[in-house]
């Protein structure tokens, strides 16, 4: 069925027969008139639908859980995952949520430790979940832990990694994105001592083995996080042993002059 457009054509070829071909080559190109036509046929472009900020305007953050754990240090997840997320608590474990916070569920509860700094999931394995223990907060209270954990069915269990126990404080691993077995460990170490474990670590064999590869002395600890090059990470060193001196309890003095 002729379309509207081409009976219109047709129309005014036949009304203006004269005038028309006397302006056009009377030796016209079939494929000239069927490309004239088939351009009567297209529709107008249609613009894109614009959006209005405005339905997004009672959007508010609010508080999904879990309602239970303390200070939260660290949120992962994975791109090919959107609704499953992990947190840390600084004393409260590892939880994990697979809609998006509607429900949580403890990872953490069998571990010796409830006390996490840090989390992350492989970028290049989904069900490749590291947990660093202790929480790696400068502050007057605080907890710390005995290593790194590892999970490689998505926190359903954990391998209490051999190495890095006396670190206490590690707030940052970084994962290779290419490899799940390549990682960067920041430690912090001990609060209030010197210890040998501070600096950043790496293993390559996925947490069985850790290499010093920066270190400074025993007071002084470290962070990280990755660069944009996927080979490039960007450390800091700071001083991390806080000293403190050891204080006894005040009582009234029993005389004016006794202090």
């Amino acid at each position: 069925m002729p379309t509207p457009s081409l009976l219109w054509l047709i129309y005014a070829i036949r009304k203006d027969t004269g005038s028309l071909f006397r302006r056009i080559p009377k030796r016209l190109p079939v494929s000239f008139l069927l490309l004239a036509a088939a351009t009567a046929q297209l529709p107008a472009r249609q613009s894109a639908p614009q959006v209005d900020p405005g339905l997004f305007a009672e959007m508010k953050w609010r508080n999904v859980g879990p309602y239970r754990g303390g200070r939260t240090k660290a949120a992962a997840g994975h791109p090919s995952q959107p609704y499953t997320f992990y947190i840390g608590v600084c004393n409260g474990g590892v939880w994990k949520t697979t809609d998006a916070g509607r429900t949580w569920k403890p990872l953490f509860d069998n571990q010796p430790t409830g006390s996490v700094g840090w989390v992350t999931v492989a970028p290049s394995d989904p069900n490749t979940v590291y947990a660093a223990s202790g929480e790696g907060l400068p502050r007057p209270d605080l907890s710390v832990g005995d290593g790194i954990y590892k999970s490689t069915d998505a926190g359903q269990t954990w391998t209490h990694l051999p190495g890095l126990r006396e670190a206490q404080q590690i707030p940052k691993i970084v994962v290779d994105p290419r490899n799940p077995n390549r990682i960067f460990v920041a430690a912090l170490g001990h609060p209030y001592g010197p210890n040998e474990e501070r600096g950043i670590f790496r293993s390559l064999d996925g947490g069985q083995t850790f290499e010093k590869v920066l270190y400074k002395d025993p007071d002084t600890g470290a962070l990280c996080r990755a660069g944009n090059n996927t080979r490039d990470v960007h450390t800091r060193l700071t001083r991390t042993t806080t000293y403190t001196a050891r204080r006894s309890v005040m009582r009234p003095p029993e005389k004016p002059s006794q202090v």
